[in-house]
């Protein structure tokens, strides 16, 4: 469903949600990307959302509903078959003796709504709700991950039984294994720990064999939990099925193997990388989780703001030179390149990646797989690319003295460039290219920014406010200047001139139904590095690391605690979340 223009140009303008100004470049932005204009407000974060439902529903005349605190009675949710629900975004979620209200993105969806007036005989009352709203009410279909495990290993939803355990243990050396692996239940077992993987929005999926058991861990928001423990007699089953879908070596029980598959759940297509490693109780895998049709993010959306913001894009704005991400594994470095290439991404130019792995498919950028087996490494793949004509060049880390050359030298000679290297801060980033023999004049003449970060969980709402221990506090005080907080939180316009720290709002989670944890996604803290003139003075002379970063400091820099610490005071995340990330 779409929203007229022309109406909706005219409510934001009315609304003061955007200026006349922004509004014709974000039409540009919609026309350059072929996006719809409702699209690129929601990316840019003009609007969120749910006030886009909101919108459309007070242009439609539709009554609007907020599902996303909302526990739908089981009675009422069945009215709906799930594959109807979810195929169609439409759930039901009241009901009275001769009426059914439904919730739906597409009013316009006649067809569906006709078919459920005639399967449950009542009058459907369409609702106009936000994406969010439906995916909270579809969570509540699903068995938890342990009941269906449980019905999956009792007996088949068919009446099929469970594989005999013994034929697996018997199979010492992996002749049966690939009769195993397509075996139904063991295909099943896999298919729900993928599907319950998605629906708790998990990166990463563990299976570890114990003594006793295996097993099952997934990791959401970046952290680890404990979803369940299977049999470990069918461990050997479970693997195989992963290893047959990545076209694995079944009879290779030695050796790590890596791998990839893809599968799809609902109408979203994933890849899945699969890591297996020999372990002293069997073979644990890792399967990591990367959505195909991922949305790009704004910067402003990853949690950049500010004067950082401002230096960012001043560097994407320079046709050559250097930008390096730096920041631990799992950081999240590799998705702020890609919101940085997607805003770079325009016809006349011409981009080129070199991966390990390709995490995601972007349309017109031309992505090179890193395959150290053959020959092709980050340094060759480099030199390659170099022949191809680009302009922006994405390397997706530096490891070696040989690609940070490479990659120093497309910088040098007409390329902008973007990388990533292992620092714990941005200021580390320059002895780390020293110590790959690089030069530190040719460092200072082609970086233009270093960006470092780290992922912190986001508070769902509501949240309460509190009082932090004074242990949480001093721990901070001895990373930050309580001073710089106050002047940057007054700077941002969130606290007024006359406010003291002792004054500040901290807030820490409060479980729901519908946020079990209190936390629901991440956003980044950073810290931005912009190489001024005193700065390549600095790098010049051999100056290095802390130096650099007390005068980047004395230049306005804010440090990665100090924005974790503006975050906290915002409500989008805890002080406690803050230490945890930095103290790592």
């Amino acid at each position: 469903m779409k929203i007229d223009v022309k109406k909706l140009k005219s409510f934001i303008l009315d609304a003061d949600l955007v200026t006349e100004e922004q509004l014709k470049k974000i039409e540009e932005i919609a026309k350059t990307n072929k996006q719809e204009l409702e699209d690129v407000l929601v990316s840019h974060s003009f609007i969120s959302p749910e006030d886009l439902a909101r919108l459309k529903a007070y242009v439609l005349g539709i009554p609007f509903i907020s599902l996303e605190q909302t526990i739908v009675p089981g009675d009422i949710l069945e009215i709906i078959p799930e594959p109807i629900a979810r195929s169609n975004n439409i759930v039901a979620f009241r009901k009275d003796k001769n009426n059914l209200e439904v919730a739906m993105i597409d009013p316009d969806d006649l067809q569906t709504i006709e078919f459920i007036k005639k399967k449950s005989n009542l009058k459907i009352l369409p609702r106009l709700t936000s994406p969010e709203g439906i995916k909270g009410v579809l969570a509540q279909y699903r068995k938890t991950l342990r009941a269906e495990f449980q019905d999956l290993i009792k007996k088949d939803a068919d009446g099929v039984k469970m594989i005999p355990l013994k034929r697996i243990l018997s199979d010492k050396e992996g002749q049966n294994l690939k009769k195993v692996a397509e075996e139904l239940p063991v295909i099943r077992i896999v298919d729900t720990l993928l599907k319950h993987a998605v629906l708790d929005r998990a990166s990463d999926i563990h299976i570890e064999p114990t003594e006793k058991e295996v097993l099952v861990r997934y990791r959401i928001d970046g952290i680890l939990h404990d979803a369940m423990t299977l049999p470990k007699q069918i461990a050997p089953g479970i693997v195989a099925r992963i290893k047959v879908l990545s076209n694995l070596k079944l009879d290779e029980h030695r050796l790590p193997q890596d791998g990839r598959f893809k599968f799809k759940s609902n109408d979203d297509k994933y890849s899945v990388r699969v890591s297996v490693l020999p372990v002293l109780t069997g073979e644990k895998v890792v399967m990591r989780l990367l959505a195909e049709g991922a949305k790009g993010y704004s910067l402003e959306e990853l949690g950049v703001a500010g004067e950082a913001l401002e230096y960012v894009q001043s560097a994407i704005r320079r046709p050559t030179g250097m930008i390096l991400v730096t920041g631990p594994t799992g950081s999240g470095k590799t998705t702020t390149l890609y919101s940085i290439l997607e805003m770079l991404n325009t016809p006349e130019i011409n981009i080129c990646t070199v991966e390990d792995p390709i995490e995601y498919r972007m349309p017109r950028i031309n992505q090179t797989q890193v395959m150290p087996k053959i020959g092709l490494t980050f340094s060759s793949g480099l030199r390659s690319l170099l022949r191809q004509d680009p302009d922006i060049i994405m390397v997706g880390e530096i490891r070696d003295n040989e690609t940070a050359s490479l990659a120093i030298n497309a910088a040098l000679t007409g390329h902008l460039v973007l990388s990533t290297l292992h620092t714990n801060d941005a200021a580390g980033a320059i002895p780390r290219l020293v110590d790959m023999k690089i030069e530190p004049f040719l460092i200072a003449s082609t970086l233009n920014v270093v960006l470092a970060q780290r992922l912190v969980r986001k508070l769902c709402d509501p949240k309460e406010e509190y009082v932090p221990s004074q242990v949480a506090m001093k721990t901070l005080s001895k990373h930050c200047d309580c001073e710089r907080v106050l002047n940057a939180l007054r700077e941002d316009k969130i606290i007024k001139a006359n406010k003291k720290f002792s004054d500040l709002s901290f807030y820490r989670p409060k479980k729901s139904k519908s946020c079990p944890e209190g936390y629901r996604g991440r956003s980044g803290i950073f810290e931005v590095l912009p190489i001024t003139e005193s700065i390549k003075k600095l790098i010049d002379v051999g100056v290095f690391s802390e130096k650099i970063k007390e005068q980047a400091i004395k230049e306005g820099m804010r440090t990665m605690v100090e924005d974790g610490l503006v975050k906290a005071t915002q409500g989008i995340t805890t002080i406690e979340e803050v230490l945890r990330v930095i103290m790592e």
